[in-house]
């Protein structure tokens, strides 16, 4: 089985926020970059089990941006990838990623394109769905769960009130949510082999780009908190009445 596994890089959860340029732009001074979970602990972990329990086949891992993000790509190389893609060009909006995907992988003959259901700075969740309305290919999101039986995959993802179950025939892109997998940390083995394992820096296939960022603003301060004696219910409900805010 042939997989390719969406990576994107991201700051670290605890990163500071600000911004620059106006507001338009993410400043990223001093910020630590990872490995987005959602792409880490669930895609890129399924397709190892799944090449694993195959005992055969291979997993791509992808990445659209610049040199700087290789040091997140060898991550996903020293957890199993036993390759990786980066297209040489600035993420700048989720169509332009999934037509850099789609330009790359449309003739490679995946079997399976994994990513995670979204990444955790912006929390789009649109990149996959993109990926394959561009290939003509069925696409599940918020999978927790992922079998694969020869050219049928059996997916499962919660709902309200129970959980769905879906089958289609490959090839096909899945995203993943929490659930299916469970997190791998690199050993020494594999941060050495990812030293040397192929990562092949390919050109832009240049698609339009169609949004662009207006201004990034921060959430308003929080306001001080009014504490109220045990004793002041009617206090307490005054407040509600007069000054709580439903958000």
């Amino acid at each position: 089985m042939k997989i390719l596994v969406l990576i994107s890089q991201v700051p670290d959860t605890t990163a500071r926020i600000a911004f620059t340029n106006n507001n338009t732009q993410y400043d990223a001074n001093g910020v630590t970059f990872i490995v987005n979970p959602y792409d880490e602990w669930y895609a890129l972990v399924r397709a190892l089990e799944l090449k694993e329990a195959a005992g055969a086949g291979s997993v791509t891992s992808i990445t659209v941006g610049g040199a700087d993000n290789e040091a997140t790509i060898r991550k996903a190389l020293a957890i199993g990838a036993d390759d990786a893609v980066r297209i040489d060009v600035a993420a700048l909006e989720a169509y332009q990623v999934a037509c850099e995907v789609a330009a790359y992988a449309k003739d490679k003959g995946f079997d399976l394109i994994l990513a995670g259901k979204e990444t955790i700075d912006f929390n789009g969740g649109q990149v996959g769905a993109m990926v394959a309305e561009l290939l003509d290919l069925p696409y599940v999101p918020l999978a927790s769960k992922l079998d694969v039986a020869g050219t049928t995959a059996t997916v499962e993802r919660d709902v309200p009130g129970g959980v769905e179950v879906l089958e289609l025939q490959l090839p096909a892109v899945i995203g993943a949510a929490k659930g299916m997998a469970e997190q791998r940390i690199p050993n020494m083995r594999g941060i050495m082999a990812a030293r040397t394992k192929p990562l092949t820096v390919v050109p832009s296939s240049n698609p339009a780009s169609v949004a662009s960022t207006v201004q990034f603003e921060l959430p308003p301060a929080k306001g001080a908190v009014k504490m109220i004696p045990a004793e002041e219910a009617g206090k307490l409900i005054e407040l509600l009445h007069t000054e709580a805010k439903v958000i």
